[in-house]
């Protein structure tokens, strides 16, 4: 017998430059081009892998709006077998504590799982928050920041090698389990046409709006955020200065610089 895998996955902005709404304190998505989430893509190979060695599925999940779907199907086209879009507008603004309700809600559907992986982070946030509260929602053991897992088959746990800043730990664990894949540990491999091709003829995809989760209105997205973002520091618009240094000789237009910077208050001899 195989194992049964959820992954985690967020559709993110693909840009270093985000619109914050004032009133809200959440992410204006609207025009900003997304990718799933990087570090997502460790927790989705990780998956992959332990699949690819020990048989079973990979089911993929994402709390995202409607056009996230393109990331699923990328997802279908790495080898997960089946994937759940939760997209509902009253879904829309919450915070790390309102998600991962709803994607334990979610997995409580789902049903029987051995293994949830998710990525360390998001690269629009940071928070590092989900897989924890995700774990402590269901109820299960996490461990983060993990390099290697392997299943062992006779005991039904796994074993993990997680990655520290000077060492390596071990930990065996019960399932189900959550675990936290570290970032860049992974190699994620590429799309198959054979793969992509399943999105068109079999659709793997399902969407799950709230008239399928059926959750209280109160406990999730904005309303079910006990998070209040009070202030929204923005930062002022500087401008550019341009100049061009006039001395041809390295020297003298290392001297140049140098008194410029200090004309700016940006060096001190």
């Amino acid at each position: 017998m195989g194992l049964d895998i959820i992954v985690g996955i967020k559709w993110v902005p693909n840009t270093t430059s985000v619109n914050i709404d004032e009133k809200t304190g959440t992410l204006i998505r609207t025009g900003v081009p997304s990718i799933i989430n990087p570090h997502d893509m460790d927790a989705l190979e990780l998956a992959l892998k332990m699949k690819d060695r020990y048989g079973g599925t990979v089911t993929v999940i994402t709390m995202a709006p409607p056009h996230a779907k393109m990331g699923l199907e990328h997802a279908i086209g790495m080898g997960a077998d089946k994937a759940i879009l939760i997209s509902d507008k009253v879904f829309a603004g919450a915070d790390t504590l309102a998600t991962s309700y709803t994607l334990a809600k979610t997995i409580e559907k789902i049903g029987r799982y051995d293994l949830i992986v998710m990525g360390q982070e998001t690269i629009d946030s940071s928070t590092a928050h989900i897989g924890a509260q995700l774990a402590s929602w269901l109820n299960i053991p996490y461990v983060y920041y993990v390099i290697e897992a392997e299943y062992l088959r006779s005991s039904h746990k796994l074993k993990v090698k997680r990655l520290m800043e000077d060492a390596y730990e071990i930990y065996e664990v019960n399932l189900p389990a959550l675990i936290s894949a570290a970032m860049h540990s992974q190699h994620p491999r590429r799309v198959s046409l054979k793969n992509k091709l399943r999105t068109k003829l079999e659709n793997p995809i399902e969407w799950w709006s709230n008239g399928v989760l059926k959750l209280n209105p109160n406990c999730i997205g904005l309303k079910g955020s006990p998070t209040i973002v009070k202030k929204i520091e923005f930062m002022p618009k500087v401008e550019r200065k341009r100049e061009i240094c006039p001395e041809k000789d390295p020297v003298k237009a290392a001297e140049w610089l140098v008194r410029k910077l200090m004309d700016e208050g940006l060096l001190k001899l």
